[in-house]
């Protein structure tokens, strides 16, 4: 499929300037302190895409990922499944278009339930089919994602880390949500069984015809799953582009600087500096203008008067033409 083509793919998820604010502390003595945890995010998802969604801890993919299951309302914008507004749904309707995987498969899972009970709960909540529909969905589910039949009777402590998040798949996918939210699906398992998770996520998407928003730290795993890429910095989106673009291009200081902090296996490199010196500001009093500009190699004064805006690269540097899957980056100097 052409780049032109994939660009107008019906959406399968929109955010449009969702924002989301919290008031912490106050009293007698101290003033409450707000904090903006995500910060006018609008971010297109075609159907049938990968979504990766990066980011240092705290800065608000979390939070992102919790107003989409619908735990937490947003306090400004809306969210678009399949063009429908998802804010203030019914949360039991809404579990039926969109499903979460999250980070530790056990602690996620019921520790008292059979895996069969686990897998085939959403269908009762629903009301799906009769008893005997239900037990032969659950067991094709489980054979699906690589589990034999006799996995049905078990308890979740008597599988692997592997296994679990195998169930806990299986359970998202049971209802053939057309969204489904990773949250750092695979940092809590060895290395050997990450790949494995990983590649049978793929093999699901392309079988059910799934869009996945995957939120990760790891830019490895990141790259091998996803399309497209966005990049979140103190709650806002500051880059995102295709996977090409991204790790082969990319445009803000502070993609740059997550690239370069990746590790490699060649000995005798030690930790790579990246240059970012201090820490990550202090999201309830978040620096003026461009949030990045305290941490940034490249910042100038203008990026600490004016915050830049999420700006469409439309231009073939060397060609001058537009091109259709056009990065988009907030940054003055990109």
């Amino acid at each position: 499929m052409s780049s032109a083509a994939n660009h107008f793919k019906p959406l399968a998820l929109e955010l449009c300037a969702l924002s989301k604010t919290f008031k912490l502390g106050g009293g007698m003595l101290h003033k409450s302190q707000t904090l903006t945890a995500v910060n006018n995010v609008s971010l297109r998802v075609p159907r049938g895409q990968v979504m990766g969604l990066v980011g240092e801890s705290g800065c608000g993919k979390s939070t992102l990922a919790k107003i989409l299951l619908g735990l937490t309302p947003p306090s400004e914008g809306d969210v678009l499944i399949n063009g429908k507004a998802i804010v203030n749904a019914n949360q039991k309707a809404l579990a039926r278009h969109i499903q979460p995987i999250f980070q530790d498969p056990y602690s996620s899972l019921n520790p008292r339930q059979r895996i069969a009970q686990i897998v085939g709960l959403p269908l009762r909540i629903h009301g799906i089919g009769t008893q005997k529909e239900q037990a032969a969905k659950v067991d094709e589910m489980l054979e699906l994602v690589g589990l034999p039949k006799r996995a049905a009777q078990q308890y979740p402590g008597q599988m692997s880390g592997g296994q679990r998040q195998r169930v806990a798949i299986a359970r998202a996918l049971i209802m053939r949500p057309d969204l489904v939210i990773c949250d750092e699906p695979t940092s809590a398992l060895d290395v050997s069984v990450q790949a494995q998770i990983l590649n049978l996520l793929l093999d699901l998407k392309d079988e059910f015809g799934l869009t996945y928003l995957f939120i990760s730290h790891d830019l490895a795993v990141v790259e091998h799953l996803a399309d497209r890429l966005a990049v979140m910095y103190l709650g806002k989106i500051v880059e995102e582009g295709t996977r090409e673009q991204i790790f082969t291009a990319p445009r803000h200081p502070y993609t740059q600087a997550l690239l370069a902090s990746a590790l490699t296996p060649e000995p005798g490199l030690g930790v790579p500096d990246i240059g970012l010196g201090a820490g990550q500001p202090d999201p309830t009093r978040p620096p003026s203008g461009c949030a990045f500009h305290p941490r940034c190699p490249i910042a100038q004064p203008q990026c600490s008067e004016q915050s830049p805006k999420l700006t469409d690269l439309i231009q073939s540097a060397a060609q001058g033409t537009t091109q259709p899957n056009h990065p988009r980056v907030a940054c003055h100097f990109a």
